[in-house]
């Protein structure tokens, strides 16, 4: 252990991938690409949500989320680590580095809150028809908007401010971009009431989470039985299926992320890369999956390409 305390204003160093001579560019050009096609693909979708009347329901709006969730992911991780894949500097001031993993703590926890918001929303609408308007009022909308994103910074501000007040000691983050993990491991004080906060924070960020959709699917699966109009089943399995898929591609990311981690037989480049994928792989995919299977948004979107109307 270094005796020396870093101050707030110290420059860190991050531990790069080891890659292969003539692998550097190939390698920064598909990352771009991957970043313009998800930039693209969730901005789309954004656009479309603000400017076509049609979608301007409260699915929508909840929906609006999402997107921005993803681009806040994806834009906080992926520019720094391929500038310093083409420009080998692998440095990173303390506070930019505080930011980068606060932003992506908030983008973990955001895709659990919306997804859950979501499926309440769905439970309304399938199971509960007939008051759909007057429940989900412009100001319930506001309101579970406002629920989302607050819970989830509130949670994400008090772990992150337990971790300036520690003393840091290191100066080598053991990954290629910034997280809490990461960090603590950087400090030479007690963190003990740091990991008890964490496990905390990641238990009700869960427990919201699995407990609101689990009782929304349930919900609708019990109101798709019973219903004897095949339309409703129909309508139930076309508007949920989207946020299941979702769900599905960040649980099992999740996991491969997790088992990288676990297992003493991975290599620690692939653990890098592993531990990315959670960033990348939902905001790549995120909006094509609602793309293909919410028929309103796939509909709008092909009369907007059919007209070549400007959006």
């Amino acid at each position: 252990m270094e005796n020396k305390t870093y101050g707030f204003n110290s420059e860190l160093t991050l531990d790069p991938f080891v890659i292969p001579p003539g692998g550097r560019y190939p390698i920064f050009f598909l990352g771009v690409m991957i970043y313009i096609f998800s930039i693209f693909c969730n901005l789309t979708l954004l656009t479309l949500i603000i400017l076509k009347r049609n979608l301007h329901k409260p699915m929508y709006f909840i929906l609006f989320s999402l997107p921005l969730n993803d681009l806040i992911g994806i834009s906080a991780m992926l520019p720094k680590v391929l500038s310093d894949i083409v420009m080998e500097t692998n440095k990173v001031y303390y506070p930019l580095c505080v930011l980068q993993a606060f932003l992506l703590h908030m983008y973990g926890g955001g895709i659990l809150f919306i997804l859950a918001a979501m499926s309440f929303d769905r439970y309304i609408a399938i199971c509960m028809p007939l008051r759909y308007s007057s429940i989900m009022t412009p100001w319930v909308v506001i309101c579970i908007i406002s629920l989302v994103w607050g819970l989830d910074f509130v949670l994400i501000v008090s772990l992150f401010s337990l971790q300036t007040r520690l003393p840091r000691c290191k100066s080598v983050i053991m990954n290629v971009f910034c997280e809490n993990p990461s960090l603590l491991k950087l400090t030479c004080g007690n963190t003990r009431v740091n990991n008890i906060i964490g496990l905390f924070n990641t238990a009700v960020m869960q427990a919201v989470s699995v407990s609101v959709q689990v009782f929304s699917y349930v919900k609708i699966l019990i109101t798709c039985v019973v219903s004897r109009r095949s339309e409703a089943k129909m309508k139930a399995v076309n508007t949920c299926i989207a946020q299941l898929v979702i769900l599905i591609i960040f649980e099992i990311v999740g996991t491969f992320t997790i088992l990288s981690h676990r297992l003493k037989n991975v290599s620690a480049d692939l653990q890098k890369i592993m531990g990315m994928l959670i960033f990348l792989v939902p905001p790549l995919l995120n909006p094509i999956v609602y793309g293909m299977y919410t028929r309103e948004i796939r509909s709008t979107l092909l009369r907007l390409l059919k007209s070549r109307e400007p959006v």
